[in-house]
């Protein structure tokens, strides 16, 4: 006869062996997330993504294959691919519209949203942006060119095929630029009817898929000026390279690196970490001078040479015009049309 101790005994056994695999499986949490290659994903999965996984006893996977919103299209929305998507201001609220993102982060599931400057969390943002650069013009300085006051610059006529800009189906850095010129030559940003107008009269000029393209042009000497972000150059400092970056009078456009969270992520709590995490002033730091981003924490103490140039002051943030990406995404198709017709003519 079994001793019923005995029998109590074997079944806790039993249920414990049964029951560690899924316990072990729910203390390591895993987060799904997207991020840049070059420098920047160097450093984060060098330094930042190990400390975030020692910090929260998790583990990080991430996804460094660009184009990420395709992706996250075509995975479900109750499991989506991404907990956390990081990329630029138009393809966020390209995925807002769809419901692949949140459309506001608050303080209160980010604490570190406190401490950001407005451009942060404006209204042209969706999600919460961690750092921006600025959209200006970048030149060589061997060329005999005075250093450029004005987005008209762009157009003066001795830098006939000798400028630079983006395909703008393809390229937010290009459609920025178009709305610049719009602002610029006529009634403001969504003015379209003068844009068009002033971006034939940069013609001949030559467009490129992507910033390293702009980069190497302009290192080359292949082209004299071109719209660029300031991290394209600034992160050349002290290399001896005859280039450097201008912010027109008009303004510099945000080019702004944002986080958000997919409503259907399984770890929330740990994506929201992962997004104060980012805000954190020792890990803004750590990025920025990393890459010359300018942060978006306004308690970052960033070096000399560094504070120098980023956008570390109100009145450098001032400087700062955010698009309505929104409004131009509800139009892209036939900007698209429109712009191919008139650079190809």
């Amino acid at each position: 006869m079994i001793k019923r101790r005995t029998v109590l005994h074997g079944t806790v056994a039993a249920a414990a062996m049964l029951g560690a695999p899924s316990i072990l499986h729910a203390q390591t949490k895993t987060l799904k997330i997207t991020t840049w290659g070059g420098k920047w994903g160097e450093i984060m999965k060098g330094t930042v993504l190990p400390a975030f996984e020692k910090e929260f006893k998790c583990t990080v996977q991430a996804d460094q294959a660009f184009p990420y919103v395709p992706k996250l299209q075509a995975s479900p929305k109750n499991d989506p691919l991404y907990d956390v998507l990081h990329t630029n201001s138009n393809e966020q609220w390209n995925c807002v519209v769809q419901g692949l993102v949140l459309d506001k982060i608050s303080a209160k599931d980010v604490p570190n949203i406190a401490d950001v400057y407005p451009w942060s969390v404006s209204d042209k943002i969706v999600g919460v942006a961690i750092f921006t650069s600025a959209i200006g013009l970048g030149f060589r300085t061997d060329k005999g060119l005075a250093k450029p006051s004005s987005w008209k610059d762009l157009a003066d006529p001795k830098l006939a095929g000798a400028r630079g800009s983006y395909i703008i189906p393809v390229n937010s850095l290009g459609q920025c630029h178009l709305m610049m010129l719009g602002k610029v030559y006529g009634k403001g940003l969504q003015d379209l009817d003068a844009a068009y107008k002033a971006l034939e009269q940069l013609k001949p000029i030559k467009l490129v898929d992507f910033t390293g393209q702009m980069e190497k042009m302009l290192l080359a000497g292949e082209v004299s000026m071109g719209v660029i972000h300031d991290s394209g150059v600034y992160r050349y400092d002290g290399q001896n390279q005859p280039v450097d970056f201008a912010s027109p009078s008009e303004g510099v456009l945000a080019l702004e690196q944002v986080l958000n969270v997919t409503p259907g992520s399984k770890v929330k709590e740990l994506a929201f970490a992962y997004i104060d995490y980012m805000l954190r002033p020792d890990v803004q730091k750590l990025l920025a001078e990393g890459v010359w981003y300018s942060t978006a924490n306004k308690k970052v103490k960033l070096d000399a040479k560094y504070d120098a140039k980023l956008l570390t002051t109100e009145a450098k943030v001032a400087t700062l015009i955010q698009p309505d990406w929104k409004w131009y995404n509800a139009r892209k198709e036939d900007i698209d049309a429109r712009v191919t017709r008139l650079l190809r003519g």
